[in-house]
């Protein structure tokens, strides 16, 4: 189970990091240009999608660095809780804009998230 978690820990952690920097340093004119699926960047004003960007960035960091440098573990499982209520708000902007592939994607998200919370909160915690 703990490398299951680290094996999906990692992934998130680059996923994560890679779309919140994309949204903090590409304009949103531009991410909406780049895919279907990126049209949603468009509803948001480019102050409140910066602070999604960083708010990514900042639960990937949180994913990783607190277990790998033993410096408050507890706060793994708070960042992949704070990721799947992004990913929460995510999944419910896309279903009310019809785009049910990409809901489906965030709701995948959303579930590892929700695996990496509950598996450090309870299944293999870093404090004993």
């Amino acid at each position: 189970m703990n490398l299951a978690l680290w094996i999906v820990t990692g992934l998130l952690t680059a996923v994560f990091l890679f779309s919140g920097f994309g949204k903090l340093f590409v304009p949103r004119e531009k991410m909406a240009t780049m895919a279907d699926a990126a049209r949603w960047v468009l509803d948001f004003k480019p102050g409140p999608l910066k602070a999604i960007g960083a708010l990514e960035i900042l639960g990937a960091t949180g994913l990783i660095l607190p277990a790998v440098l033993d410096i408050a573990p507890i706060l793994v499982p708070l960042a992949a809780t704070g990721l799947a209520l992004i990913m929460t708000g995510a999944t419910i902007l896309r279903i009310r804009r019809g785009e049910t592939k990409a809901a489906l994607g965030d709701g995948g998200y959303l579930a590892l998230t929700a695996f990496v919370a509950i598996g450090r909160f309870a299944l293999e915690p870093f404090t004993g």
